[in-house]
This record gives C-alpha cells, sequence and structure tokens, in this order.
C-alpha cells in the first residue's frame, strides 16, 4: 500500500491539505496517511501525530524563545516521518517549520519525494531561499500566477494550481436565522487563528465593538472561530459582558454566516480570500510586538500586507497594522462604510477582478490532487 505523510504547522494549513487530500481520496482508496495536522485533516480520518498547536508559533521572538521546543518538535517529526517511510511527504505552508523537517527528511532518505504546496512568500522577503530549497523539494505547488518567474528562474519543478479557497463549492442550505436574530445584520470577526494572535487582538475587536454599540443598534458581531480557541474567545466576551456577540466554530455554519455578512473584520492571511470570495466587503488588521515589527520591516519587500492589495500594487482592502491597529481607527474605517454603500460597491467590484486571475480553469484542489498522483 502506497503511503502519504501530510505535514501542516498550522489551522490554515490543516484547512488547506484537507481539501486536496478530500479530492485526491475520491480517485485514491488505496493509501495509508499520517499526518502533522488539524481538525480539517481528523475528519477525513488522518490521524496525527501529536496536536498541531504543539508548533504553532508566531513571530520571530516567539520562535526564539521556543528554539529548543521547536527543534525537539522537529527531531520527533522526521524520526516519525522516517518510521513511517512514506512515498510522498506532503508539506503544507508554514516553511518555517515544514521546509525544516523535509529538508531532514530527504537527507536521510533520498527515495521519499518532496511535495511542497503554498510556497514561501519569496516575493516579499529573501528570494535567495529557492536555491536552497530546490535541492530538498521535488515539486511545489504554486498558489498564485505571479509567483512561477521566481521558481522558473531557478530551474526548479513547479506548478500554478491556484488557490483551494477559490473553487466552486456546493453546500447544503442552512437556515441560520435559526441560529441568530432575523433582524440583526451580521458582521464576521475573525480574530486570528492562534493563541497569540487572539490575545492581542481580542481587546481591541471588543472595545470597538462597544463604539459600534454606540452608534448602530441593528448589528451582531461574529466571531469565526476554531473549535480550540472557542473558548479562549468565549472568555474574553463574557469579561467584557457584550450581549450582541456569537462564536461560531462549525465550518459550515461559518461559510454560510459570512455569505449572509454585511461586513468582515479579519486578521490578515488566508481568510481574506474567503471573504472576498464570498463578496463581503472588509478591513485588515494586525498588530505584533515593536521588535517582531522592525525586524519585518527591514526584511520585506513589499508595501502591503494583504495579497489582494499586493497583486492590485494599491490597497484596495483599507489596512490598519501596528498603531492603527486600536479601536477607534477600526471603528472609524468600519463605519465610513457602513455609511457609503457605493464605497462597498466599489472594494467587492475590485477584489472580483483580482480574485478572477487568481483562478484556475479546473479547480486547484483537483490540480494539487493530480500532481501528488504522479509523484506515487
Amino acid at each position: 500500500m502506497k503511503k502519504i505523510f501530510i505535514l501542516t504547522g498550522e489551522p490554515s494549513g490543516d484547512k488547506l491539505a484537507s481539501k486536496v487530500i478530500k479530492e485526491f481520496k475520491k480517485d485514491n482508496s488505496e493509501i495509508e496517511y499520517l499526518s502533522v495536522g488539524g481538525e480539517n485533516l481528523e475528519a477525513l480520518g488522518i490521524k496525527s501525530i501529536y496536536d498541531l498547536k504543539e508548533v504553532t508559533y508566531i513571530g520571530f521572538t516567539n520562535v526564539i524563545k521556543n528554539i529548543f521546543k521547536i527543534n525537539k518538535k522537529i527531531n520527533e517529526t522526521v524520526k516519525a516521518i522516517k518510521d513511517f517511510n512514506p512515498d510522498i511527504l506532503f508539506t503544507v505552508d508554514s516553511p518555517d517549520f515544514t521546509l525544516r523537517v523535509a529538508e531532514r527528511v530527504k537527507k536521510q532518505n533520498s527515495n521519499i519525494k518532496t511535495i511542497h504546496y503554498v510556497a514561501p512568500q519569496v516575493w516579499v522577503w529573501r528570494e535567495g531561499r529557492v536555491k536552497k530549497i530546490k535541492n530538498f523539494i521535488d515539486h511545489i505547488l504554486l498558489l498564485f500566477n505571479f509567483e512561477k518567474p521566481y521558481f522558473d528562474k531557478e530551474n526548479m519543478s513547479n506548478e500554478f494550481v491556484g488557490h483551494p479557497l477559490l473553487d466552486e463549492t456546493s453546500e447544503g442550505k442552512i437556515d441560520i436565522n435559526q441560529i441568530f436574530e432575523k433582524n440583526k445584520a451580521l458582521i464576521s470577526i475573525f480574530p486570528g487563528s492562534r493563541t497569540t494572535e487572539i490575545d492581542v487582538l481580542m481587546p481591541i475587536l471588543l472595545d470597538f465593538i462597544k463604539l459600534m454599540n454606540k452608534n448602530y443598534q441593528d448589528f451582531i458581531y461574529i466571531f469565526h472561530s476554531t473549535k480550540q480557541h472557542y473558548d479562549l474567545i468565549q472568555s474574553y466576551i463574557k469579561s467584557q459582558n457584550i450581549g450582541n456577540c456569537e462564536i461560531i466554530s462549525d465550518d459550515k455554519i461559518k461559510s454560510h454566516t459570512l455569505k449572509k455578512s454585511v461586513f468582515a473584520v479579519a486578521k490578515s492571511g488566508t481568510v481574506s480570500l474567503e471573504i472576498c470570495k464570498s463578496k463581503v466587503p472588509s478591513i485588515i488588521l494586525y498588530k505584533m510586538n515593536f521588535l517582531n515589527y522592525l525586524i519585518v520591516r527591514s526584511l520585506i519587500k513589499v508595501k502591503f500586507a494583504n495579497i489582494i492589495n499586493i497583486a492590485a500594487g494599491k490597497e484596495v482592502i483599507p489596512e490598519l497594522l501596528q498603531s492603527k491597529c486600536n479601536p477607534k481607527d477600526l471603528f472609524k474605517s468600519v463605519s465610513s462604510f457602513i455609511d457609503n454603500p457605493s464605497k462597498i460597491k466599489e472594494q467587492i467590484e475590485k477584489t472580483q477582478s483580482i480574485l478572477n486571475s487568481f483562478k484556475t480553469e479546473i479547480s486547484s484542489a483537483k490540480l494539487a490532487s493530480k500532481a501528488l498522483v504522479k509523484f506515487l
């Protein structure tokens, strides 16, 4: 029986991997799997060798503080992969973790085919990484067509497969009016998928909601959470005693809720594409400690944090970063959209045009699945 080890490093990678493997399983039933994954891979019946949160660290300073723990996890993961002896090591995103594991695995067993999904952002910083990566990654799957020249330049095997979050999906109907008040408009809130992100952003988001409640009475704020962080987000909401906040962790309900939302506020990241796909206007926010910020600013070569803005070469979706990531500026920015429907329409039209350039004729999950088949 052929074997595939799936290696992710955070919840967003787990979600992306699951979409590909779900597609792969349709035509490839006799495969044995093992993973470092989360709830999405688990839902496909794929065991994880440990809890994903054990390797989900954020920021340069946190990595430095946890360097010994991380190295221990890398060693543990490499040993597990070596013992499993897969035909394919399928690494997904989180390059600082997954690619370090892949490099060691390849050195120990060059027969294992290594396929990496979601290229490191060499177009943002450290373009020279491609020279090193091509020595231990057999094939890399790209989400965005503008990434291809960076890998072609180094003659590295690569393939543009598009972004699976943009694939067309058929969903069953869910009446969310049975869950939320019928006469209230929904604003979706995405506070992040990591504990450290949530701890930074929740106080800001709750103070923002308080300002909104002073000026608008017809909104419910829906926090989109993983099951893992449900209780943490709940504790923040309870501590502020805000009545018009709800939390959802079920992916199907989250998807329907987002589509019914009139606006979204999200931590910078992959979720922005889901929001744009749902044709919901949004604002992006992010905040890290000052030392991390100084390090990042000294290294990156792009003006924006959000992929839509990077592709457009201008700020289509407002970015509230660092000092601008505060309740007052967030309220001011959101209310400027809520009170101006033409501004909402303009953003949606621009984001849809950019999303179309990211799409492929065949679903990206299917293209990525076919790439795995080639290496079996």
